[in-house]
């Protein structure tokens, strides 16, 4: 049963939207699904399991097969629904034709896409090598970008739909010793607030998560586990990540922060100026002599 704020948020979203008979005739006969990227662990997975409990059709999207299968097959015994594995490298340029051609064989559309995979890069920004950066800013940035920007206009065509993007905390001040990890955040949070406000009204919800620390293996791989950060601040669960993800999407936020203490410190970054901001990011995020390095693709 649809929660009653669920449906209210549903005409509010929906105020101005007009489908398009064509766009909807072009999904007769096929269902719609939630298309996840980096869906075999962590936030993505959790995030996948709770469209699942909710009755949504799943495409799990990773780079390694035998996670990916496994996360497919657990999530769909458990709630009942389709998951169809997708072993797909994103930052590929072709990915939204590889994703289109998996999608027509499961006799699926993407009806929501929640853009979640990406990689963390930790210490100066000077020390990891040109290529590891450039893979960040391909996979966080362009990635994202190029698959936001193919599946939209279809969802607009049909008045119905949503992109949930995966950005963090760390999008919303500068962070010294993972300068182009929050930058790459920061896009995402700067975009999804942009698009959301260009489609107002038309039926598709637009948002982005932004969690303080979580729970997942991906602090650890990038050798941060010793951070200030990662002492001081208590991590929330992926499943409690994605709960308030999904709540946050289904009634039409914007910016979503799970977590009392991470609304805080959303908050206090907003107001404080850079010149103190900057410098406590930068406390929280070196490790021992300031030089953490390492990285972790989803």
């Amino acid at each position: 049963m649809t929660h009653p704020l669920f449906s209210l948020a549903d005409l509010w979203i929906g105020r101005s939207a007009t489908p398009s008979a064509q766009a909807l005739e072009a999904v007769s006969g096929v269902a719609p699904a939630v298309v996840v990227t980096g869906g075999s662990r962590g936030i993505g997975r959790a995030i996948a399991a709770r469209f699942a409990r909710a009755g949504r059709d799943l495409v799990l999207i990773a780079r390694e097969r035998a996670p990916l299968e496994a996360a497919a097959e657990e999530i769909a015994r458990q709630a009942g629904v389709r998951a169809v594995p997708l072993a797909l490298d994103v930052s590929l340029p072709d990915a939204p034709q590889q994703l289109d051609t998996a999608l027509r064989e499961a006799r699926l559309y993407a009806d929501v896409l929640v853009n979640n995979a990406g990689v963390g890069l930790a210490g100066p920004f000077t020390d990891p090598p040109l290529p590891e950066l450039e893979r960040l800013i391909t996979l966080n940035i362009t990635a994202a970008s190029r698959l936001m920007h193919h599946v939209l206009p279809a969802m607009l065509a049909r008045a119905r739909g949503g992109i949930l993007n995966i950005g963090s905390l760390g999008g919303l001040v500068p962070g010294p010793y993972q300068a182009a990890y929050y930058a790459s955040k920061a896009y995402l949070v700067s975009l999804t607030e942009a698009v959301a406000y260009e489609v107002r009204g038309r039926g598709v919800r637009i948002a982005v998560v932004a969690p303080g620390p979580v729970d997942t293996t991906f602090h650890r791989a990038m050798h941060a586990e010793n951070a200030l950060y990662r002492t001081i601040i208590p991590a929330l669960s992926a499943d409690a990540v994605a709960r308030s993800a999904y709540r946050g999407f289904m009634i039409g936020r914007t910016v979503i922060v799970p977590g009392v203490l991470p609304s805080l410190g959303a908050l206090g970054v907003k107001l404080l100026p850079h010149a103190i901001s900057v410098p406590l990011v930068g406390a929280l995020l070196a490790v021992g002599n300031g030089r953490p390095s390492g990285s972790d693709p989803l």
